[in-house]
């Protein structure tokens, strides 16, 4: 009798126990079910994985044929890789010498110069295959660089340049003007500051404003607002976007730190509601809407680029959907919505994301373009929001200052900006844009098509990304010979391109004209295959047996 007590004791416990821990568990599972299948949405695995993949390089012969193509083959391409180092040195040779003294004091091109390329291509080219990377002027579209070659720039500094640097540099000379009397003082407000205010309020919809230094600083800045007010500790980000470098929005490869308040969630994707629907951690949701392009992919770049998989196409519609039904759970569930346009801000429309896809958030931050050409943050919001102190609480406070926050100088060029995309030579860039960007990356398109080069654009209004249409292993070369033609790309190379609104119809067909020359380039020496070609899938195979084998030290 007294063991089936016992027993009857036990199960009632165990039967409890379940009952308090299946609720926890649904959470977890619906949790795990809203991330993305694949690295980009699991930062603790993405994490393990980065630290057990082995660093290794090619030989010479493994270099010009990774793939295992026919020896004659091979030999083109290593005669191309000669032809164009012997082009970069005789037409870059103070940059390319400049840039070597440089490595030693910067680490940052020490960096960006090892990601070029997938890395066990890397060592043999830094080595063999050098460009400059110093500048003196820029002249419309095209930067002059220390050696007098011209350069179509397509970088678009990271997408500062949205205009075209002339009507920065125009910005910045006003700004100073504006501003020389008072001079670099801090801590006090030029009158500009004031009118800035006001205009950015009335640009971004809300109420108030924030300055910073950096994009960076801002997103971190609307963050901890939004844990303040909600008293919530968790930040939502959707797999792959990018929110500047700091712990919380980078948890993945590349943060040093374990991932701590953050969940990665599937962007575009019922389940990720479901989560925010249900959680009562969360304090805010980061949308960076450049994700429209590649949803759930990280930003393109070369470093990664090991076969032809790479994927991109903007779906306006779908993604308005999907912020539509964003913005009602977070207003359902009290969670702060934040725009992160540091980069994309002013691209689409005047009034940014909001305007474009037609959702108000809560917090918006700008950066890059809004500055005028010098360095700038900015958060604006709803004032309740927007406060950093307690009436009640005195001592409950979200303290944020910075030295050079609204720094005469910065705010200037910042005010030169605003007035200007108010006149009319700004709203006739504006008007039709969408539809304009859309014709220029279907005439791209098919005149790539019509030259036989495998390769097409897809593209988020002036944000390109180059696609490859056939199965390679060497598709990172392409960006030396888009430079040979005379187009300057940004370190990631052919993974983003940056056009300032500046280029009109004949300017889109020159840097055409010239990818259809880079895309015959890379044809004629090889690097794309010839006949039979494997598939994007046996290609990964074999790369991952590569490094297994290198793993273990077969």
């Amino acid at each position: 009798m007294q063991n089936m007590e016992e027993t009857l004791a036990l199960s009632t416990l165990a039967l409890a126990v379940a009952a308090l821990l299946a609720p926890k568990a649904k959470r977890r599972l619906e949790l795990s079910r809203a991330k993305h299948r694949s690295l980009a949405g699991h930062s603790r695995m993405a994490k393990r994985v980065a630290a057990l993949i082995p660093g290794y390089a090619y030989d010479e012969a493994r270099f010009f044929n990774a793939d295992g193509v026919a020896p004659e083959l091979a030999a083109r391409r290593k005669a191309g890789f000669k032809r164009l180092a012997e082009h970069f040195a005789a037409t870059e040779a103070s940059g390319i010498a400049m840039s070597e003294r440089a490595k030693a004091l910067l680490p940052d091109l020490r960096f960006t110069a090892s990601y070029r390329v997938p890395f066990q291509f890397s060592p043999y080219l830094r080595e063999r295959l050098r460009t400059g990377n110093f500048v003196r002027s820029s002249q419309g579209p095209v930067l002059e660089n220390v050696d007098g070659t011209p350069l179509h720039d397509l970088a678009g500094s990271y997408g500062v340049n949205l205009f075209g640097y002339g009507f920065y540099k125009d910005c910045i000379a006003e700004g100073q003007q504006l501003v020389g009397e008072l001079g670099p003082v801090l801590g006090s407000y030029h009158p500009l500051v004031l009118e800035n205010a006001e205009r950015l309020a009335t640009l971004s919809g809300q109420d108030c404003v924030s300055f910073h230094m950096s994009g960076t600083e801002a997103v971190m800045q609307a963050v901890r607002l939004a844990r303040y007010h909600t008293g919530r500790s968790h930040l939502v980000r959707f797999c792959g976007a990018y929110h500047g470098w700091w712990d919380d929005v980078q948890p993945g490869p590349g943060n040093p730190s374990k991932p701590r308040d953050t969940y990665t969630l599937k962007d575009m994707d019922e389940r990720s509601l479901k989560v925010l629907a249900t959680r009562k951690d969360i304090a805010c949701v980061l949308v960076n809407p450049l994700q429209a392009l590649h949803p759930n992919a990280s930003a393109p770049g070369d470093s990664t680029l090991v076969d032809s998989s790479r994927r991109a196409g903007f779906d306006r519609a779908a993604y308005t959907a999907w912020l539509h039904k964003l913005r009602g759970v977070c207003t359902a569930r009290g969670i702060v919505l934040i725009f992160d346009e540091v980069f994309l801000g002013f691209r689409l429309a005047k009034g940014g994301a909001q305007e474009y896809f037609g959702v108000k958030a809560d917090l918006v931050t700008y950066g890059k373009t809004l500055g005028g050409g010098l360095p700038v943050g900015v958060v604006c919001g709803r004032a309740a929001l927007m406060q950093r102190f307690r009436e009640d609480r005195p001592a409950d406070i979200c303290f944020a200052r910075g030295t050079f926050n609204s720094h005469p100088y910065v705010m200037g060029a910042m005010n030169a900006f605003l007035r200007r995309i108010e006149e009319p030579a700004a709203a006739q860039i504006y008007e039709g844009l969408d539809e304009r960007w859309t014709r220029h990356l279907e005439r791209f398109n098919a005149r790539l098509e019509a030259a036989g080069v495998p390769l097409r654009m897809a593209g988020m209004g002036s944000v390109w990304t180059v696609l490859f249409t056939r199965p390679s292993r060497y598709n990172w070369m392409l960006q030396y010979y888009v430079r040979e033609q005379g187009l300057a790309l940004s370190w990631v190379g052919s993974g983003r391109l940056i056009w300032s609104l500046d280029h009109d119809e004949a300017a889109v067909d020159d840097v055409a004209a010239r990818f259809v020359s880079a895309g015959k380039g890379m044809q004629r020496d090889g690097w794309w295959h010839e006949g039979t070609v494997p598939d994007n899938k046996s290609i990964r195979r074999s790369l991952l047996k590569e490094m297994l084998r290198q793993k273990l030290g077969l």
